[in-house]
């Protein structure tokens, strides 16, 4: 097989060799409670290759892929050129892994600095890393690199950050002894973060734009974090958005964290995500994850090495600036294929179109009876409030056909004041008939 190469004799010579009588022992110290039993599933039992490809297109079928889409909320649909997906399907992209040895990685390592670097200069920071597992993941890996740098343990999160990162956040600091302190949810960018740093504060952690769609500028914050000795850690969910937003190092962000997935592959129930960190150059060795550098051989010629590279990331855990050993490879490829097959230009042009027809929709839905629309700064995605449920609204219109959005209450169903909301997006991919049959929906359903 392609993938599992190992016969039933290959087994038999490892185990001996490790001298044990069968697989199962190697788990006899798991209990019987806490193993996958499975006997006793749901799932179907093998069946012939035309008999799968029909159930799996049955599936495939529910999944409204072709449906007028409007959902975003930190994964977005945006076109991805054939390219991309042609030359990640290569083998020597598809079954590389880390890049151990430069003398036969030089093409994996190569495509990861141009990452890096496409990555520093979208947000406006001085260095990037290989990539993280997803934006959530890398949030919380910025905490702890501020904590480290500043010796501080009090974090806050801003009410317009993402929920899914306020709670890997939160996860990820409470047993290293992080204060992690998050803002009630914030949809029309009210909070008083200034006012609330103070000589105790590691970072403060925004988003932008944020997760209710406000665009801000944080320069303000940023200056009052380093009068304080805190550093200023920003979000961003939406990479499209920096080829028309002033990035977040010219904010005067410290270190900043993302989610490349809009542009590196299909929204794909979610995933796989691509986590973005960058940072200022003073900050390097506390960077997590992999740096890959540039150099040259023996013979003068250019080539590149992974760099800072801790041996203690790997065994020493309670010394590891991180305890992820690995980066999104295939995502970090496609991520630096589009980007330059876009190029400058592209990439401008491509969010131009994004705030345009996020604009368009937002002036139709405002004017539908009992709704209203916000912020009135946003790039491609804002909130709508509708007069009754968002959720049970979603519902309706997705059974007409129509992914209307996501309401709020998913994540935060302990405020009832956001019962009503509901999170829009608007791309290049959304049509003219697409937001037609949106509106359509909406006024026979409110």
């Amino acid at each position: 097989m392609r993938y599992l190469p190992l016969t039933d004799t290959d087994r038999a010579v490892m185990l001996s060799a490790i001298g044990v009588a069968s697989i199962e022992e190697l788990f006899a110290e798991i209990p019987a409670s806490a193993r996958f039993d499975a006997d006793h599933t749901d799932l179907p039992r093998h069946a012939g290759e035309m008999a799968v490809e029909r159930e799996l297109s049955r599936l495939a079928a529910r999944n409204l892929s072709g449906a007028p889409c409007f959902l975003g909320c930190g994964v977005y649909r945006h076109h991805i050129p054939a390219a991309v997906e042609a030359l990640i399907q290569r083998g020597e992209f598809l079954t590389a892994y880390t890049p151990y040895q430069p003398e036969i990685s030089q093409g994996t390592l190569q495509y990861l600095f141009e990452f890096q670097t496409q990555v520093a200069l979208l947000t406006g920071m001085e260095i990037a890393n290989a990539s993280m597992y997803d934006g959530a993941t890398a949030c919380a890996e910025a905490v702890a690199m501020a904590c480290r740098i500043t010796r501080r343990q009090k974090v806050l999160l801003s009410g317009g950050l993402h929920p899914h990162y306020r709670e890997v956040t939160h996860t990820w600091g409470r047993p290293i002894g992080i204060a992690v302190a998050a803002l009630s949810p914030d949809p029309i960018g009210i909070e008083d973060l200034i006012g609330r740093v103070d000589l105790e504060t590691a970072c403060v952690v925004v988003q932008n734009p944020g997760f209710f769609g406000l665009l801000k500028d944080h320069s303000a914050l940023a200056a009052a974090c380093h009068e304080v000795g805190a550093l200023l850690v920003m979000a961003v969910t939406e990479p499209v958005s920096l080829g028309l937003v002033e990035p977040p190092g010219a904010m005067g962000a410290d270190i900043v964290v993302g989610e490349g997935q809009s542009l590196a592959g299909p929204m794909n129930f979610g995933g796989p995500g691509l986590g973005l960190l960058a940072t200022r150059e003073k900050y390097v060795r506390q960077m997590p994850g992999r740096l890959v550098g540039e150099t040259v051989d023996v013979d003068g010629r250019r080539g590149w090495v992974l760099t800072l590279n801790t041996r203690e990331q790997h065994i020493r855990r309670e010394k590891a600036t991180s305890n992820i050993c690995t980066n999104a490879g295939l995502g970090a490829l496609a991520f630096a294929i589009h980007v330059s097959l876009l190029g400058e230009a592209g990439l401008v042009r491509l969010a131009e179109i994004n705030h345009a027809a996020a604009v368009r929709l937002r002036a139709r839905l405002a004017r539908l009876h009992g709704c209203r629309v916000y912020p009135s700064t946003m790039f491609n995605e804002f909130t709508m409030m509708v007069p009754r449920s968002a959720a049970v609204l979603v519902e309706k219109l997705a059974a007409r056909g129509v992914l209307a959005g996501v309401p709020v209450a998913r994540f935060y169903p302990e405020f009832p004041e956001l019962e009503n909301a509901l999170l829009v997006a608007c791309t290049e991919t959304n049509s003219a008939d697409d937001i037609e049959a949106l509106i359509l929906a909406l006024e026979e359903n409110l």
